[in-house]
């Protein structure tokens, strides 16, 4: 059965609850029609053996009461199974319709929030791609590939070439510098402090420009 827009947007909610409901609902459905039909096999007549005899007088040796009334139990339900089928039917088609629609607002939701990233945040001019343990940039937090928008007074704008950083760090050995990264398509800002330490240099990082 094939459910339009219209169908969709006037039909009411339908949840995952409802679906489960409505097959429990056919399963007890099934289960009632295999009972007569039991009692059916238990008479030996079947859904369609005859209950006159030869001489066309009502079987004596079966219960007839029993047997129709299982007979027309079975239709009846077999009518509610095919009706319960149809339920389920529009119910699985709305609920996939429901939970793409969802899928479509979450994937336009956020490509939304990636392009007002994108519009946000200045493009970076470095990357992390070192950084030694028990350094001072790893103890500022400061991790490989974090992209550097801001360095103590170099940033995006002002920023040349790896001299600019360098000078920044000579100049501030034991003074706190702001670093500002993106990360994960996020802003990290951190305090880094050049200072010595057992490893090389002031800072215990590699950071490489981000070509333009």
């Amino acid at each position: 059965m094939k459910m339009t827009d219209e169908n969709i947007h006037a039909s009411p909610e339908i949840s995952t609850d409802d679906v489960k409901n409505l097959i429990k609902k056919k399963d007890d459905i099934e289960e009632q029609i295999k009972a007569y039909y039991d009692v059916l096999e238990d008479q030996g007549v079947g859904l369609d053996g005859p209950l006159v005899d030869a001489e066309g007088y009502p079987r004596s040796d079966v219960n007839l009461y029993q047997i129709r009334t299982a007979r027309h139990n079975i239709s009846c339900l077999q009518n509610d199974h095919k009706a319960i089928m149809v339920e389920i039917e529009e119910a699985l088609h709305r609920l996939h319709a429901r939970e793409k629609a969802k899928r479509q607002r979450d994937e336009t939701e956020a490509q939304e929030e990636a392009m007002v990233l994108q519009v946000t945040l200045p493009p970076a001019f470095a990357r992390v791609d070192t950084v030694m343990q028990g350094s001072p940039a790893s103890g500022a937090g400061l991790k490989v590939g974090d992209e550097v928008i801001e360095f103590g007074s170099v940033n995006t704008e002002n920023f040349q070439s790896l001299h600019n950083i360098a000078s920044v760090v000579q100049h501030s050995e034991g003074k706190p510098l702001r670093v500002t990264v993106i990360r994960a398509g996020q802003k990290a800002h951190m305090s880094l402090t050049p200072q010595r330490w057992s490893g090389r240099g002031l800072l215990g990082c590699n950071i490489v420009p981000i070509p333009r």
